[in-house]
């Protein structure tokens, strides 16, 4: 097999891994006339840069060879899929190739497990080794992580990747037992644990500006993981609980959330349908409300409901179950208090707070903030502007701010059509001569 053929084949495997972004990622470069490569350089499509460029990525496993039967993973031990599998070199010949053809800035370098974790990781470390210590390559890299790996090749990992990630996969234990039996929670935190570990050290070293690391000894920058939506029985608060526990404890740069899609040939405990999509944008709207708003994962979902309003982003679901909190005074609330008020943003509330320092906040002032005023007007009040309590109740809120009704498509499959008999074509010719013939005798 050639080198074309594995990559159709190993690129295709690795689409279905969402946590690839490079945000946060240290600016690396080669513009002093040294090394290859930057991380801060523009692209075409996939990621982002430190700076908020897109730049793009070759996101490829360096196999699809894999010991684990994960249920939900069309590279699973079982599957009926083509095999393939790069040797590190390889890979580290194609990122260089990619790159100088100005095809891509980075490379995302999953796998699945051959032999055992330990060897596994063993050859992703190589690739990345051959890239950074070699090649002198300064783009930026994603290595993806196995947590049954031994913390000392995690930790190396990260002297040489800008983003590490682990996959929680599930929320729950229970279920991810039932899904992926060689695949635990416990031991995905722990590895979590080591990287946060790692990180802080790497921090407070060059907060002392120390001389002794070497070269490449700084530690990637962050961790990121990703959780599956609409796989198994798990609430909206599942994930919530779960994304919150891993911002706080370990300080995770991102937690993607990727809708179930349904695979080739599945396994008999997977859903035939995939969960609607805008039930993944929801979850990312409230993991936003967690990590920059403030929220608690108790305000966004509640025990009799713990999923979210497919219908309302969750900031006005939840100003809407909280109606005796509003309307908020913009120019006397605290900027804690702005964040919350539904079409408000972190950015426009800051400069709320540094405006009205100098005169009262008038409508036409927010509307030169480009704040979303017609969605903030029933919860704020301003100089020339306050809402009445009565006429704006939650019902007619949540029927105002609702999408609209959309038209249903009929469908007549089955609908059974009586059809008139086909009379044969030659009665049909004889008919018209006959009418024909009454027609020129004057009797019709």
């Amino acid at each position: 097999m050639n080198t074309l053929e594995k990559l159709e084949i190993l690129a295709d495997a690795a689409k279905y891994d969402a946590s690839c972004a490079s945000s946060g990622a240290r600016k690396r470069d080669s513009r002093g006339g040294k090394g290859v490569g930057s991380a801060g350089g523009v692209g075409i499509c996939h990621s982002y840069a430190p700076d908020g460029r897109c730049i793009s990525l070759l996101k490829v496993l360096l196999t699809n060879v894999c010991l684990y039967d994960c249920h939900y993973c069309i590279n699973r031990r079982s599957s009926n899929v083509r095999r393939a599998r790069f040797t590190p070199e390889e890979v580290v010949e194609l990122t260089l190739s990619f790159y100088k053809r100005n095809y891509i800035e980075g490379l995302f370098l999953s796998s699945g497990i051959v032999r055992s974790a330990d060897y596994t990781m063993e050859q992703v470390l190589r690739v990345a080794r051959l890239l950074r210590e070699e090649h002198d390559f300064r783009g930026y890299i994603h290595l993806k992580t196995i947590p049954e790996a031994s913390p000392e090749l995690i930790a190396e990992a990260g002297r040489y990747a800008d983003r590490l990630s682990i996959n929680v996969e599930l929320p729950r234990q229970e279920t991810l037992k039932e899904l992926a039996p060689e695949k635990n929670v416990a031991r995905t935190r722990n590895a979590m644990g080591t990287i946060r570990g790692r990180i802080d050290e790497a921090k407070s070293i060059r907060r002392e500006k120390s001389r002794s690391r070497k070269k490449y000894g700084v530690f990637a920058t962050g961790q990121s993981t990703q959780m599956i939506v609409g796989m198994d029985g798990s609430t909206d608060a599942h994930f919530l609980h779960r994304a919150g526990d891993l911002y706080g404890n370990f300080k995770l740069r991102r937690v993607y959330y990727s809708a179930f899609s349904p695979i080739p040939e599945p396994s008999v405990v997977l859903p035939l349908k995939s969960p609607p999509l805008v039930r993944e944008h929801r979850l990312y709207q409230a993991d936003w409300l967690l990590r920059f708003y403030g929220f608690e994962v108790g305000e966004l979902t509640t025990a009799k409901e713990p999923n979210l309003d497919l219908d309302l982003d969750p900031k006005l679901s939840w100003a809407l179950r909280n109606r005796a909190t509003f309307p908020v005074d913009v120019n006397r609330a605290s900027l804690e208090m702005l964040y919350r008020i539904p079409g408000l943003g972190v950015r426009n509330a800051q400069r709320i707070v540094r405006v009205r320092r100098h005169h009262a906040l008038r409508l036409q002032d927010l509307i030169k903030m480009r704040v979303n005023v017609k969605k903030c007007m029933p919860f704020m009040i301003c100089a020339d502007h306050q809402p009445a309590r009565l006429e704006w109740s939650s019902e007619r809120l949540r029927a105002h701010f609702a999408p609209p009704p959309e038209q249903m498509e009929l469908s007549f499959e089955g609908v059974i059509q009586t059809k008139a008999p086909k009379v044969p074509e030659v009665k049909v010719k004889q008919a018209q001569h006959e009418a024909g013939a009454e027609a020129l005798s004057g009797e019709f």
